[in-house]
């Protein structure tokens, strides 16, 4: 039986979901992350130490998603889950658009891989598939398992992903307001049909945004326009939208992170993005947060507190 004082570290990466054109599909794992330390204690125990993002607002007992979500690991593999003690410092904004919900699911499952090794084992498929039962989306959970650029879909309910690298001329940075947007609420003014012509504008969008990803950073700009989302988004977050409309006036491919309210553009060059950061403080008055990120190539990853040997690195 494994020690009731084994302990993980585990580490997630932020992500920015739909990339514009590619709604509930396309994700970028980005270099912000939530660091934990995990150790489990005897059944029924649970202490919860939360520190940075979201401190305040975490709840720190047994509706904590982490929490939740080792819980949801151990039961489908039928083994009794231990008591909890999580060590979270999250580098992640909360509530903003950058995956903050998936990457605790993600730091979840990665954490029940860690303890239970040796006693159960989960593919990439398995991490996957618990991942997108509890977030129920894709597109978020697989960049922070994975790293990179990730396409996600569902084959006979079965969710789904492949991983493409970057072009290194590609510089995100990501521009964070001091308020939040729930995902719930950003989706509620969707509408529930679309246009044949909207649906073939955002196909031929999306499919060069891979390739201005991978190959050509200088069709960013056009590969970024969408119809299906963030017009529609704009009335629930109007500080976004005119950010949004200012960046792009001004050539910069920016789109609505996620479901907002952060903005992300996806700059060709590191001098691209620091003309973007100058143009967001003066719109912003300099309210908004800019963060300046790389992608994240590795994606989450487990292993032992102590420098040394590494469990899982996906």
């Amino acid at each position: 039986m494994t020690s009731p004082l084994r302990s993980v570290a585990v580490r997630v990466p932020a992500t920015s979901a739909n990339l514009g054109p590619g709604f509930d599909t396309l994700g970028l794992a980005l270099s912000a992350y939530d660091e934990l330390t995990i150790t489990g204690l005897p059944a029924g125990e649970l202490d919860i130490s939360v520190t940075g993002s979201g401190a305040d607002e975490i709840p720190v007992d047994e509706s904590n998603l982490i929490a939740r979500t080792v819980r949801y690991a151990y039961e489908s593999v039928g083994v009794a889950a231990p008591g909890l003690r999580i060590d979270a410092r999250n580098g992640i904004p909360h509530g903003r658009g950058l995956g903050s919900s998936g990457s605790a699911v993600v730091a979840g499952l990665l954490a029940a891989k860690g303890l239970l090794e040796g006693r159960a084992e989960f593919s990439d498929a398995d991490l996957l598939r618990l991942a997108t039962e509890l977030e129920g989306h894709p597109d978020n959970v697989a960049p922070a398992l994975f790293g990179g650029l990730t396409i996600a879909w569902t084959d006979d309910e079965t969710p789904r992903h492949t991983k493409l690298l970057v072009h290194r001329g590609v510089a995100p940075v990501v521009f964070v307001p001091d308020r939040t947007m729930s995902t719930s609420t950003a989706r509620s003014v969707l509408d529930p049909a679309v246009s044949r012509e909207d649906a073939v504008f955002n196909l031929s969008r999306s499919a060069l945004l891979i390739a201005a990803l991978t190959q050509s950073p200088e069709l960013l700009m056009a590969a970024t326009e969408d119809r299906l989302h963030q017009e529609r988004r704009a009335q629930a977050m109007p500080e976004t939208d005119a950010l949004v409309r200012a960046l792009r006036a001004e050539g910069f491919a920016a789109v609505v992170s996620g479901a907002g309210p952060s903005v992300l553009v996806l700059a060709d060059g590191p001098g691209r993005r620091l003309e973007a950061a100058a143009l967001a403080e003066r719109h912003t008055g300099g309210t908004w947060q800019a963060l300046m990120l790389a992608v994240d190539f590795l994606g989450g990853t487990v292993r032992e507190p102590a420098e040394g040997a590494s469990l899982h690195e996906l």
